[in-house]
């Protein structure tokens, strides 16, 4: 049996204990900025134009009709259970909207033409504020079959 022994003095133990803060320090900085950053990538989605939007809902491998609705709405202030299990499917793509509370967006509506085995009732519901995607769904409109996911379908 061997024994290992150290003897470390104080100024050993404490550039031990500098190097690993530093290496906290910078793991974490690492990990807020990884955050931040994919928080901006949702928030920099330009959805201004049609063919902007059009061209997102394409990334998911969605087929559109070239016609869609607008409505202009307000996100209340206060929010219901709705809302907040809204923005729960929100969040999980990547969209806040806890920083639109209370301001007005508009809400286009396109029919989506290809999802799985059902042929009609499904369309993509984008909400914009200022010429950016701040969120958004895929929903069956029916009643008897009604859902509401991401855009990934999902």
């Amino acid at each position: 049996m061997k024994i290992l022994t150290l003897k470390l003095k104080p100024k050993m133990i404490f550039g031990i204990i500098l190097a690993v803060t530093g290496v906290v320090v910078i793991a974490l900085t690492f990990v807020s900025n990884r955050v931040e950053e994919s928080k901006s990538v949702s928030a920099s989605i330009s959805a201004s134009t049609n063919e902007e939007r059009v061209d997102y809902l394409s990334g998911f491998g969605w087929e559109v009709e070239e016609e869609f609705e607008t409505k202009e709405l307000t996100i209340p202030q206060r929010w219901n259970d709705v809302y907040i299990d809204y923005n729960e499917v929100q969040e999980n793509q990547g969209f806040d909207l806890t920083d639109y509370k209370g301001r007005n967006v508009t809400l286009y509506t396109y029919t989506i033409t290809n999802y799985k085995d059902i042929n009609e009732g499904i369309v993509a519901d984008m909400l914009v504020c200022d010429g950016i995607l701040i969120g958004g769904d895929i929903c069956n409109t029916s009643a008897d079959d009604g859902f509401l996911v991401g855009f990934s379908g999902e």
